[in-house]
């Protein structure tokens, strides 16, 4: 049972690999617009159901909340869709790796100008070369697209470049939208309830613009619109159902470490697909990713433990000092 949290959580890593990948392919074919519809439409019913069933009350808080939650569906409609735009022109291990990239920076350049939505706490020095690392690893990233060297072919300049800024833009929405969302779970509102609101925006969007151009293309029978529902159900609603469940039966750290494991399983993966080749130079990018992710984590869980060794140490000298006195 001490394995089952981590276990999860390296369940929901794999699971964006193959979503990345299998997404990236299809987006080939199928609007993007369409895709999110189906995905986060049945993502927000399954969560919404959930709450009705094991916390009702959970849509009275909500309501309480009505500035959080508007956030939370702009930040995520802005993220989810540059971050489709992206894959439908970009390799996926660098659009995997860019977007999760932004996330700790984003949280690090909030602190450091004092917004209050982000609490990243003191940053020592090996910390801080990890996210250097990390913000060398993104420039690299840059570096491979524009110059053609990544698993996909350069063909189309504007858009790759579109998608390389879209893709800063996703990674910085979803940092704040989660940090928003962690602002309602600590107002005592569940992630099902969290997870069922902040969708929809996205949906609305969507929907709006796939119904205005009737773009149904590639989706023309029960059998393809069953088979696109349940794939979008399978690597997207519940891996985040199952990562929710994972990070609350883990340590920080454990979580963050195998999720910076995400882009080399991404890599591997797309190395089935035919669309790409292989790419030394992405390889070596992602690879200073995640290592200096872990390199990050693990400088700050140090720190963390520094800290609380130092409180608790100086708790216990006080009582003593307070019982000889």
């Amino acid at each position: 049972m001490l394995l089952f949290g981590p276990l999860l959580v390296l369940v929901f890593t794999l699971s964006q690999s193959v979503r990345d990948v299998y997404f990236g392919s299809v987006l080939q074919r199928l609007d993007f617009f369409l895709v999110i519809l189906l995905a986060f439409s049945w993502s927000t019913v399954i969560f919404a159901a959930t709450t009705l069933i094991r916390a009702p009350s959970d849509f009275a808080r909500l309501r309480a909340q009505f500035g959080p939650i508007v956030a939370a569906n702009v930040t995520t409609a802005v993220a989810w869709t540059s971050f489709f735009f992206a894959l439908t022109h970009l390799d996926p291990a660098i659009c995997n790796t860019i977007h999760s990239a932004m996330g700790p920076l984003t949280v690090v350049v909030l602190g450091a100008r004092g917004v209050t939505l982000a609490k990243p706490g003191a940053i020592g020095r090996i910390e801080y070369a990890g996210y250097a690392g990390i913000a060398v690893s993104v420039a690299g990233l840059w570096w491979v697209v524009l110059g053609g060297y990544s698993g996909l072919a350069l063909t189309n300049l504007a858009a790759s470049m579109a998608g390389l800024a879209l893709l800063s833009v996703s990674g910085i929405s979803i940092a704040i939208s989660l940090l928003y969302c962690k602002r309602l779970q600590d107002c005592g509102i569940g992630a099902d309830a969290v997870t069922a609101a902040r969708y929809l925006l996205l949906i609305l969007f969507a929907g709006t613009v796939v119904f205005w151009h009737g773009n149904f293309g590639g989706v023309d029978t029960p059998r393809q619109f069953t088979l696109l529902s349940a794939a979008t159900t399978v690597f997207i609603v519940l891996p985040l159902y199952a990562y929710q469940l994972g990070i609350g039966r883990t340590t920080p750290l454990t979580a963050q470490v195998i999720r910076a494991l995400g882009p080399v399983f991404v890599f591997a993966m797309e190395q089935f697909d035919g669309r790409l080749h292989y790419s030394l130079p992405t390889l070596a990018c992602i690879l200073v990713y995640s290592a200096s992710i872990i390199v990050s984590n693990i400088a700050h869980g140090w720190a963390d433990e520094s800290r609380y060794s130092t409180i608790r140490r100086n708790g216990v000298q006080g009582q003593v000092a307070e019982q000889q006195s």
